[in-house]
């Protein structure tokens, strides 16, 4: 199939969409759960509870005095990297009247929650020797209480650490004095690997169950899921994303060997529990390499699935792949969210799950069934790509409707100046044509929505009382092209270097080195401006929302920062500290050799891979596509109709033309209240806002000292209602941040 054969691809998409009916779903044996709102006054878990519905039963703040709130409390870090974009991504949990939240350092706090006076605050690498930093995000901590035992784990490089809720001091009877390491026990046959959990962990009584991140290439391990004991550190269960052979879903790979030599399918975004049944549900991502996928034919499960496992035993229930044998990076981006929904009169327990594309894909939470038709659609299928196979369909849901666009054409292309307009147009017409399910090619496509969503990582939020699901969504283009993997041709000095550049750093600052405006730094600036010793440091132990790169060998650290530093290639003796030990992994073959590694063959390189992760846009920064940019949306889940859209954000520049507000790209989700009021920040104009929940209308709004990226919480303290939000920053060229900032209501004399 052609891409001119699915020319009215979108147009039949969308006649689909609005014109196919709701299929009866079957009733499951246990009763629907019965809404107390008793059980959303505490905010203690990501997500604000084991649902994840982001929901608040408390209704002092309310849409006729929320216009009143002011700050009543703001905690400052210390910690501000504006070099290297420092954030805060965290949402904050609150027990008792203790707020627990992270630093831009992986730093952990313990606050008064009325007051924001600090109660303690834990460096992490103060109790182990040997670490210099924990670069990276984290988007939170979990909290764990039997008695008097109370525990705060919290991620931070490769490991999971464990703290005394009430002091912060390492609980070391926990793994190996207070952590355990999450490169162990995986069922892996490397024991070195780039690995970080970013997300927080999922509490089941006495287990703790774990996602992790990992890289986007060839060299990732599997991301199988893992639950640990939470008070010993040992592990309980292991899920294998990546099936082993025997297990269900390994007929989907088409090598035997995938499972030793493909990584990702993990589960880097969170989680959700229905505490009643036990099941908790994981949504994972791609499986690697992301854009080239011929190391990995098949439909390649459970990538791209929301898995239900028993919490208990790791036992699949049942799962469901959005994207079969993913080339566009369209993990499941958030943990989805638990509802009980009211429709055709019934009430249906269910499980709502956005995506990067646009959609939300729902099913009853114990069979699996979807709740709205979900379809298999033919998809173009052919890739010039040499050595990729595609799949010939996608699954497609009928309903919900999309949050955003589906499509980008010549007529979509940004509007706000004829100048704005040519740029892009010529541009446009050097791709390929738009289509959702167009495979990266030489020529270059636009994905569209993007690597960042549609729905991102904030997650949505449900109200029971509406029975609306909240979600901000980016539209965003990206521009992906495909080129033959320049290391299996480099030659010279630097072609070790080269190699591992492609691998390890490509992605995200581009082939070229040139990064990605505000997002990824222009490498190819550090020569004459930093040291080997500097650029070794920040490789090796991260920095801002660098991650380390500490399990690569100091060999190919150092190899890695002559090439970008332009240097003869020297000796890792020049570093100091540095060993200059050789290990199995060390040396990269060049094209056509093997090496015996561990057992299996050298590590794969593919032959084809991505430019670089970027966004399609003007020379001034503003998104190809026609305004908005950024919305925040309502979806009806007993309908699956779109109640109200509006844009999400404001830039001043524009709206002192007249333009009227074309939202923003954003990150950071929603919280929705019972007072009738949605929280949100996220946006690039560094405001924090609040709606009406049933309208869509600007209720409040406020700027913030630097912008709130992160998902607010909500609680009280002493009978008093407060939201909180991180004001970390540092994302879409914002200046960084190190505040935590509370609102309320006035006090009454």
């Amino acid at each position: 199939m052609n891409l001119t054969r699915f020319g009215g691809f979108n147009s039949f998409f969308l006649a689909t969409l609005f014109t196919a009916g709701a299929v009866a779903l079957a009733l499951t044996t246990d009763p629907p759960t019965t809404y107390d709102p008793a059980d959303y006054v505490a905010w203690d878990t990501y997500g604000g509870h084991p649902d994840a519905t982001r929901y608040s039963s408390i209704s002092q703040i309310n849409t006729q005095n929320v216009s009143q709130l002011q700050v009543a409390w703001s905690y400052r870090t210390g910690e501000i990297d504006t070099a290297n974009k420092s954030q805060i991504q965290c949402q904050p949990i609150i027990v008792d009247s203790t707020l627990y939240a992270t630093t831009s350092r992986l730093n952990v706090l313990a606050l008064d929650a009325a007051t924001g006076r600090e109660r303690w605050r834990t460096n992490l690498s103060k109790f182990w020797t040997g670490e210099n930093s924990w670069a990276g995000t984290n988007r939170g901590v979990t909290y764990w209480r039997e008695g008097d035992d109370q525990r705060i784990f919290v991620s931070a490089g490769n490991y999971l650490l464990c703290l005394n809720a009430l002091t912060g001091q390492p609980i070391t009877s926990f793994g190996q004095g207070g952590r355990i390491d999450l490169q162990k026990d995986l069922d892996y046959h490397k024991e070195k690997f780039f690995i970080v959990s970013n997300s927080p962990g999922t509490i089941y009584k006495n287990l703790i169950i774990m996602g992790m991140r990992l890289p986007e290439g060839l060299d990732a391990a599997p991301g199988h899921v893992r639950a640990y004991d939470v008070r010993t550190g040992k592990r309980a269960w292991i899920f294998h994303t990546i099936p082993q052979p025997g297990q269900p879903g390994f007929e989907t790979w088409k090598d035997p060997k995938a499972h030793r030599r493909i990584g990702g399918a993990n589960n880097w975004a969170g989680m959700s529990l229905d505490v009643k049944r036990g099941i908790v549900y994981v949504p994972t991502g791609s499986a690697t390499y992301d854009f080239w996928g011929g190391y990995r034919k098949g439909n390649n499960l459970y990538a791209n699935c929301l898995l239900a496992l028993d919490a208990a035993t790791g036992k699949r229930l049942w799962h469901f792949q959005a994207i079969h044998h993913d080339v566009w990076d369209r993990d499941f981006p958030a943990n989805p969210t638990l509802v009980t929904i009211q429709k055709d009169g019934k009430s249906i327990d269910a499980v709502a799950q956005i995506s990067k594309q646009g959609m939300v894909y729902v099913f009853d939470r114990v069979t699996g069934k979807p709740v709205f038709p979900i379809k298999e659609m033919p998809v173009p299928s052919v890739s010039d790509v040499p050595g990729e196979e595609l799949s010939k369909t996608q699954p497609v849901p009928t309903l919900p409707e999309p949050f955003m666009r589906m499509s980008f054409t010549e007529k979509d292309i940004i509007d706000i100046s004829p100048e704005h307009h040519a740029e892009i147009l010529e541009k446009f017409r050097e791709l390929d044509p738009h289509h959702l399910f167009a495979a990266p090619s030489k020529r270059g496509i636009i994905l569209f929505p993007g690597m960042d969503g549609g729905g991102e990582w904030g997650g949505a939020a449900y109200d029971p009382e509406t029975n609306l699901l909240y979600v901000n969504t980016n539209e965003m283009p990206w521009a992906i092209k495909m080129v033959p993997n320049p290391s299996l041709t480099a030659t010279g000095p630097h072609a070790k270097a080269q190699t591992l550049y492609a691998s390890n750093c490509a992605n995200c600052h581009g082939l070229d080195r040139k990064g990605n405006g505000g997002a990824f730094p222009n490498l190819t600036a550090l020569k004459g401006k930093r040291t080997v010793e500097q650029v070794s440091a920040v490789l090796k132990n991260g920095k801002g929302a660098m991650p380390a790169f500490a399990h690569l060998p100091d060999a190919d650290r150092l190899a890695i920062v002559t090439y970008l530093l332009d240097l003869k290639p020297v000796e890792p003796s020049r570093v100091a500290g540095a060993s200059n030990r050789a290990t199995a992994t060390s040396g990269v073959p060049t094209a056509g050799q093997k090496r015996e590694v561990e057992g299996s063959e050298a590590p794969l390189k593919a032959p084809y891979v991505m430019t670089g992760y970027m966004r399609f846009t003007t020379k001034d920064g503003y998104p190809a596509i026609k305004p908005p940019w950024g919305t925040l949306n309502a979806i009806n889940l007993s309908t699956g109709k779109i109640a109200w859209k509006v844009p999400l954000g404001e830039l001043t520049e524009l709206t002192k033309k007249g333009i009227p507000p074309t939202g923003t790209e954003n990150y950071g989700g929603p919280v929705v209240t019972a007072g009738g009021v949605v929280f949100i920040g996220a946006t690039k104009d560094e405001k924090f806002r609040a709606f009406d929940k049933k309208t869509g209308e600007t209720l409040w709004e406020t700027t913030l000292p630097a912008g709130g990226y992160a998902t607010p919480a909500t609680y009280t303290v002493g009978g008093k209602q407060y939201v909180v939000i991180a004001c970390g920053g540092g994302k879409m060229g914002t200046k960084s941040g190190d505040s935590y900032v509370a609102f309320a209501l006035p006090s009454t004399p």
